[in-house]
């Protein structure tokens, strides 16, 4: 069966987006990017809220310019073909490979997973993935920890999130600076 997974970066006071909504405090050095290129790799389908839908839209154009480095590049050419699944009540279509949510947030996990397609389901965006949790239907996290402090904003964990016991499967630093940390959901 396909895992769920939960990726994104993070303050090191746990926080995806600041208080002002800025996240720019995020943005990976080239080890990082690379780390993330690897991960996608492994996703067959990501789900996106809203939000975190129109952020990445950059990349759907992004081949087009000339300042990308290789690994932007690179990055541009695995995201573009990757099916993802937008959950949103206010758009009435989406661009590239992208489709709207035909059902709840169980019921496509649950249609996914039962799909003979491979790779991860991952998911994207806070809110979004809130909802899985509270469903349970998030098998793994991978929080990215950085090195700064931004006070408040949007919770990389749900502050109501019932108790869920992990399992630590990785953890692996970058430039002495960043810091991976994976666990598996105990089951």
């Amino acid at each position: 069966m396909r895992s769920v997974t939960y990726s994104m970066s993070v303050s090191l006071d746990g926080y995806i987006v600041g208080p002002d909504g800025g996240f720019d405090w995020s943005e990976p050095d080239d080890d990082v990017f690379r780390f993330w290129i690897e991960q996608i790799r492994g996703v067959g389908v990501h789900l996106l809220g809203r939000r975190l839908y129109e952020t990445m839209l950059y990349w759907e154009t992004a081949a087009e310019d000339p300042s990308l480095n290789d690994d932007q590049r690179e990055w541009t050419a695995l995201w573009n073909p990757l099916p993802k699944v937008v959950f949103s009540t206010t758009l009435s279509s989406v661009r590239g490979n992208a489709r709207l949510a035909s059902g709840g947030l169980a019921e496509e996990i649950g249609r996914l997973r039962d799909a003979p397609d491979t790779g991860e389901i991952a998911i994207g965006g806070a809110a979004l993935a809130a909802q899985a949790a509270e469903l349970g239907l998030i098998d793994e996290y991978r929080v990215m920890v950085y090195p700064v402090l931004v006070g408040g904003g949007t919770p990389f964990f749900p502050r109501d999130e019932r108790r869920v016991d992990l399992d630590l499967v990785e953890t692996r630093t970058f430039n002495a600076k960043f810091v991976l940390l994976r666990y598996r959901v105990a089951r």
